[in-house]
């Protein structure tokens, strides 16, 4: 079973005070793509990955589930691709509820867009089908396992891997239980590729709050209330990156806290590791270390 072999930081084993870390209930808020061709990025997600549109504006759409923002795309289209090697998005990752849920949004992209199929991965503690998108950017569909079945090593890490997972199979098994409507889903988590892992611990995991769920060594996985991760990031062809260009693809990423009380308490955190914001009463922003821009803000119910 290839079980990525644990590589923790001695800090990632030491218990924090509350007060250095984000609230239990904080949720990924959407994430910012700025694309090209508006039109067709709006068909993937919608006709492929089944997520509603919510909003479109001009050259602005928000796609979603159930009045929950998930993707927000900018048309941006005097900016050249991201280049290689730079830091910016490796996946943004959309959460169903069940695994028939989960297969029923495989199907319809593998119907709408079968060529965007990269992969699929047992990850332990979830199932997960990845695909790329129009431009380029990746994205996952997953699905969680139970809570309770989560194995964490004596390290004291939740233990991950990438264990095969047959999509063919996984259809057949789960397609022939039917689901009501669309599929329900949320934004789980997002995946960045950045320059340093040891430069992202420091703003993710000790200035922002998040906490280590596993560490492999060439990538982080980080996480607010004992989820698996609500962040990752990695080092996979971009270690030694500096800062982003402005080019296509990850516009920026938001963050939702439960409270104004929580914004205030990160903002002071942030201000005590010497990290400037702005804060314009409503949201709070951060630009981690390679310039991707962090929002943060009160979740909207």
């Amino acid at each position: 079973m290839p079980v990525y072999v644990q590589n923790p930081d001695p800090r990632s084993l030491v218990e924090r005070p509350a007060d250095d870390l984000l609230a239990a209930d904080t949720r990924m808020g959407a994430v910012e793509l700025l694309v090209r061709d508006l039109d067709a990025m709006i068909a993937f997600y919608s006709g492929g990955v089944t997520l509603e549109v919510l909003e479109q504006t001009g050259d602005t759409a928000v796609l979603g589930r159930a009045g929950r923002q998930i993707v927000r795309m900018r048309r941006m289209p005097d900016l050249p691709p991201r280049r290689q090697g730079q830091a910016g998005l490796f996946h943004t990752a959309v959460l169903f509820d069940d695994e028939p849920s989960l297969a029923a949004a495989v199907a319809s992209v593998a119907r709408h867009a079968p060529r965007s199929f990269t992969g699929s991965s047992d990850h332990l503690y979830s199932q997960a089908f990845y695909f790329d998108d129009p431009e380029g950017n990746g994205v996952e569909l997953y699905a969680d396992r139970p809570r309770e079945t989560w194995a964490t090593g004596s390290h004291g890490l939740l233990e991950v891997a990438t264990n095969p997972l047959d999509p063919n199979a996984f259809l057949r098994t789960h397609l022939a239980r039917p689901i009501a409507g669309p599929p329900p889903a949320t934004l789980g988590h997002v995946h960045l590729q950045v320059g340093d892992i040891g430069v992202a611990r420091d703003f993710y995991v000790d200035a922002l709050g998040f906490e280590v769920m596993s560490d492999v060594g060439s990538a982080l996985f980080i996480a607010a209330g004992g989820y698996h991760h609500h962040i990752a990031v990695n080092t996979w062809g971009t270690a030694g990156a500096g800062p982003r260009a402005a080019a296509l693809g990850l516009g920026r990423v938001n963050i939702d806290l439960p409270t104004a009380d929580d914004v205030d308490a990160l903002r002071q955190r942030l201000s005590d590791h010497r990290i400037e914001t702005r804060h314009d009463g409503a949201v709070l922003r951060v630009d981690d270390p390679w310039g991707t821009l962090i929002q943060v803000g009160v979740e909207q119910s």
